[in-house]
């Protein structure tokens, strides 16, 4: 008797395992960089809590919605709000599937141990950005948000011709502090989650006032999902309060 019970919990067990592996899934996802750090820490425990895979491709958002209206397909794209409403409104996004979770601000980085300029006011922050040597933000060609808003930012201060010469910018996708740590750039200036993520550099804070640009981050389920359940339970994990604490700890603020 206790033979025959011990083969059929053998095999309720693994019925059930095989049945776990089956409803186990490989998610795609479309990631834009700006919550890559945080993201990439959350991965393993959605993955351990679920048995689903992540497979994840990053890049800017400009760059994947892009991507997506050129024939790409995902199973969940996370990038900033206003990126999802632009492909929900072209009918990529299955309706009512997404959610803000997270935003965040600017920040400008120097190199570890450097002195940390003045840029607590408009004047002391154009002075700084003036005096440096040489400085690199995301280039606005590639569509990055901190890039579009920063080039507008210096127009707006009335030096975007005196800083050309003196401006670098990092590969598409790529984090602008990194130019700080090899030295190419005195002064980084981008998303704060992407700079404070870089191994090297000091955060001196963000651009003063109305020249710093906050980020809201959104998710949504793809329409062209083979896995509805799985991309699903991807963006519940976003909301979560485990997700919300690594997102505080990268310098995004959950929403």
């Amino acid at each position: 008797m206790r033979s025959i019970l011990g083969r059929l919990a053998a095999i309720a067990v693994f019925t059930f395992v095989q049945a776990g592996v089956a409803m186990a899934a490989d998610i795609k996802v479309f990631s834009t960089i700006g919550v890559q750090a945080a993201l990439e820490e959350l991965a393993p425990q959605f993955e351990k809590a679920t048995g689903n895979k992540l497979n994840i491709t990053w890049a800017t958002a400009a760059i994947l919605v892009k991507r997506v209206q050129a024939g790409e397909t995902a199973d969940v794209y996370v990038l900033t709000k206003q990126s999802l409403d632009a492909l929900a409104k072209d009918g990529k996004v299955s309706p009512g599937s997404d959610v803000s979770f997270a935003s965040s601000g600017m920040a400008v980085v120097v190199k570890a141990g450097a002195p940390k300029p003045d840029i607590s006011t408009l004047e002391a922050y154009k002075k700084t950005l003036l005096a440096a040597k040489a400085i690199a933000y995301s280039n606005p060609a590639a569509g990055g948000a901190s890039g579009v808003f920063f080039a507008k930012s210096l127009e707006r201060m009335g030096i975007a011709d005196q800083m050309k010469a003196k401006t670098h910018h990092p590969p598409p996708s790529g984090n602008s502090a990194l130019l700080v740590v090899n030295g190419e750039a005195e002064l980084a200036i981008q998303q704060e989650p992407e700079v404070m993520s870089v191994q090297g550099v000091d955060v001196v804070g963000a651009p003063p006032g109305d020249l710093n640009n906050i980020t809201t981050y959104a998710a949504g389920v793809a329409t062209a999902t083979k896995e509805p359940n799985a991309a699903k339970a991807l963006i519940k994990f976003v909301k979560s309060p485990e997700a919300a604490a690594v997102f505080k700890k990268r310098g995004l603020k959950p929403v």
